[in-house]
């Protein structure tokens, strides 16, 4: 495998930004006197050490103390920061007050599931939910995830991803549906996906980069 700094150097090469995952440690910490704020600094550090421009890079973490040192520490960094949502049902999602707190502490982007995004109206069709509401209302921008990670949808019962609009799913163009009004209706920043295919052909023809 590639370690940070190897797939740093390949991406640059490449041409592409970068969204790194600052992942929970499987020690507790801090460990060795390795701290969590300076395994957060680490990771930031590599892409200082290799002359990747802030702008090219959206550091991501479940933990909100994660992206609020980035935003405070590493303000170039942390401007572009991402608090990723742990949700694991829509009772669970965040009020607008506590989306408005995340806005007020210095974070800009927030990325929950899918299902957050998403519900539909009386007649059945997929629409922005309340949460995706209350993120714009709040200033946030959001990434979503994660697209093609729920088997063949047409066999119904899609799980976790496709929960508060499983119901709105008949066949598998129906994710595309579901893409169109995460771009068009709440003018999300990007969805990660296991099949990128799927979201390429999209932009392509709705004529997005």
């Amino acid at each position: 495998m590639l370690t940070h700094r190897e797939s740093i150097e390949l991406f640059k090469a490449l041409g592409v930004k970068m969204t790194p995952e600052l992942k929970s440690p499987s020690v507790a910490m801090p460990f060795d006197g390795f701290t969590q704020q300076a395994y957060a600094q680490k990771m930031i550090d590599e892409y200082k050490a290799a002359g990747v421009s802030p702008r090219h890079v959206w550091p991501q973490s479940f933990n909100q103390a994660d992206v609020l040192y980035w935003v405070k520490n590493e303000p170039a960094f942390g401007r572009r920061a991402v608090f990723l949502d742990d949700a694991e049902t829509v009772a669970n999602l965040p009020t607008l007050g506590e989306l408005q707190g995340y806005k007020a502490q210095g974070i800009n982007i927030v990325a929950p599931p899918i299902f957050a995004l998403l519900t539909t109206d009386p007649s059945g069709r997929i629409v922005p939910s309340a949460y995706a509401r209350n993120a714009k209302a709040a200033g946030l921008d959001i990434i979503a995830w994660t697209l093609e990670r729920s088997g063949i949808l047409a066999d119904g019962g899609n799980g976790f991803y496709y929960q508060s609009f499983d119901g709105a799913i008949q066949r598998e163009g129906d994710m595309f549906q579901v893409l169109d009004v995460l771009a068009r209706d709440i003018g999300i920043l990007g969805i990660f996906s296991d099949w990128p295919a799927t979201t390429t052909f999209y932009a392509n023809c709705a004529g997005l980069r």
